[in-house]
């Protein structure tokens, strides 16, 4: 990402874009272009206290103040009730990443400042170099918080926390301060607490000399200074236990079963290794439980969460792309065909197969298993439980990858004709004669983007014709160019934006919110139903290319969004760099290319 000068003084603007820092860890470090902290999440040091999870935000941003030729200049945004104070983003020459670099201009005088972690430490650098010798006084300002929540002045700052140590080769003047009523709009405007106090222990002095990087190393461990580590893609990480992992999103999300696996195949694309990979499968598989693979790892290291009817069927597709004969056969196989075992007679959360039609039945009133889940106490937003559409499309294409498994290694099973007589009764059942699509329920014939699965996993679940009149009215009443809306803008329960209080946004998450992972889905819907040619092929690309346009333009530029709002102008929201929107992107363009 590179922005302009003029985009970085224009506060409104560069207040909106954020950057990214991660290290492999689960910690980051994230803020805007500006310098102003808009989010509780924002901070320079988000530590991750067992990895990837029991995340602090302990160092939150930093000031510099700066004299030269008898002017004092500062440094840094702080967003205070009426007033922005100091206003640094005025002297911002250009930003850039990787990493994040300001290059400032003062009086004449250019400093550039970066921000970044060091890999595999709680551990953040913020270096400095100038253009000609000058001394910088530069004031960290600490939260020793939950990365959930917000703090108050207190007289314990640091609690149970470890505490952060600054090395630097500067002087340090102890002046230990409470700045209060620190405020962060974003979660003004998502309806939750903003304002918390930011605790200063002093100021330190560094003497930069021109041409040469001065550090401050600020972590909880011992680090010693290190140069920037590119990384690939931010998202892959390692437990504390050195298995690794997949981080759904930055700044709120851990790693989820779901998120996981759709994302692999993406993440793959972008350059994770196949041993990663499949060390990634291996590690859901050790927490297998009654054919299920959990949803979430709690923040705090609790135990996991299993209330999910797709994560677990979306390994398969994991493996599939991974294609990795051997690994299939020794690893994978074995405990699949227990997967298949326990769905077949039935697991947890009413998740089974219908013994009538064969179809995969899944939740109840009090659960909500598929991926749209937002709830508003115990009332499900968008009930889904019975026989859900891509629930069944998933079961159908795991069994005809199973059949395909097991003749491979002489393996005499069922698979093949259970996979027959699922088809047979997908297509008696969830097809709508009257809109020429699919129900997205058994019994809901709400227009949903869940249908297109029915279609992009292949195995010819529909007839083609069938294929054509899914993808052609998706097209039509859901595509927009961020990705697919999770509702039709007809529907009486269409949410325009994803904005207000918590409820407002739980309400909207699944009712017509734009989602652009589904992108990749109905690229490889599109080119099931009406063929690769030329033709359609750069029809694809040019909807990957608008979608990432889009996303440099606001938001997180380096990523993709979570979610855009259903109506234009489709602004971002959610989670600012979202694993399976980035993922699905590489995927497709490493197909199409």
């Amino acid at each position: 990402m590179h922005v302009p000068g003029e985009v970085c003084r224009d506060f409104a603007q560069s207040s909106k874009l954020e950057w990214l820092e991660t290290n492999g860890t689960g910690a980051f470090a994230m803020g805007t272009v500006a310098g102003v902290n808009t989010r509780r999440y924002h901070g320079i040091l988000v530590a991750s206290l067992h990895p990837p999870v029991e995340r602090y935000v302990l160092l939150s941003r930093m000031e510099e103040e700066t004299t030269i030729d008898g002017l004092s200049y500062t440094s840094g945004v702080g967003q205070y009730p009426g007033a922005v104070t100091p206003k640094g983003y005025r002297w911002i020459a250009e930003f850039s990443t990787p990493p994040a670099t300001w290059r400032v201009n003062l009086g004449g005088v250019t400093v550039e400042k970066q921000i970044y972690l060091i890999d595999g430490k709680q551990a953040a650098v913020i270096r400095y170099r100038p253009d000609r010798d000058l001394a910088v006084r530069v004031r960290p300002f600490l939260a020793y918080r939950d990365y959930h929540s917000l703090g108050r002045a207190r007289q314990d700052v640091y609690g149970a926390l470890p505490r952060i140590e600054f090395k630097h080769d500067g002087e340090f003047l102890h002046q230990p301060d409470w700045y209060y009523n620190n405020e962060y709009l974003r979660e003004l405007d998502r309806g939750l607490d903003f304002r918390e106090d930011l605790f200063t222990p002093g100021v330190i002095t560094l003497h930069l000399r021109a041409g040469e990087w001065s550090p401050i190393v600020a972590s909880i461990e011992p680090a010693e200074y290190a140069a920037p580590v590119a990384r690939p893609e931010p998202f892959t990480v390692r437990r504390a236990d050195g298995s690794p992992t997949v981080i759904a999103g930055y700044p709120w999300f851990t790693d989820w079963g779901r998120d996981t696996m759709i994302s692999l195949p993406g993440l793959l694309a972008l350059g994770k290794s196949p041993a990663d990979y499949r060390d990634i499968v291996g590690s859901f598989l050790g927490h297998l439980w009654e054919g299920l693979i959990p949803n979430r790892f709690p923040d705090q290291g609790q135990e996991p969460e299993y209330n999910t009817a797709d994560a677990t069927l979306w390994m398969f597709q994991a493996v599939r792309a991974l294609n990795d004969k051997a690994f299939i056969r020794d690893r994978f196989y074995p405990a699949a065909k227990e997967i298949i075992a326990c769905h077949r007679r039935g697991t947890r959360f009413d998740i089974g197969v219908d013994p009538q039609d064969r179809l995969l039945h899944a939740g109840n009133a009090a659960t909500n298993l598929t991926w749209m889940d937002a709830r508003i106490g115990d009332r499900a937003i968008t009930p889904r439980a019975g026989k859900p559409v891509e629930i069944n499309a998933l079961w159908h294409a795991a069994l005809r990858l199973m059949a395909e498994w097991a003749q491979a290694f002489g393996d005499v099973t069922d698979f093949d004709q259970e996979a027959g007589r699922v088809r047979e009764n997908f297509r008696a059942k969830f097809w709508n004669p009257q809109r020429e699509c699919l129900y997205d329920v058994l019994g809901n014939a709400q227009l949903r983007p869940n249908q297109i699965f029915a279609v992009s996993l292949g195995f010819d679940l529909l007839e083609s014709a069938q294929q054509q009149a899914v993808v052609r009215i998706v097209e039509r009443e859901l595509l927009t160019p961020v990705g697919l809306r999770t509702l039709e803008r007809g529907d009486p329960e269409y949410c325009p934006s994803f904005a207000g209080t918590p409820a407002d946004r739980d309400r909207a998450y699944h009712q017509g919110t734009v989602w652009p992972w589904l992108l990749g889905p109905f690229i490889d819907a599109y080119l099931i139903a009406f063929g690769r040619g030329a033709e359609n092929i750069a029809y694809c690309r040019g909807l990957i290319e608008a979608l990432e346009a889009r996303a440099r333009q606001s938001g997180c530029p380096d990523s993709i969004a979570e979610i855009y709002d259903g109506d234009e102008p489709h602004e971002p929201r959610g989670c600012p760099a979202q694993a399976w929107s980035v993922a699905e992107a590489a995927r497709v363009k490493a197909m199409l290319a």
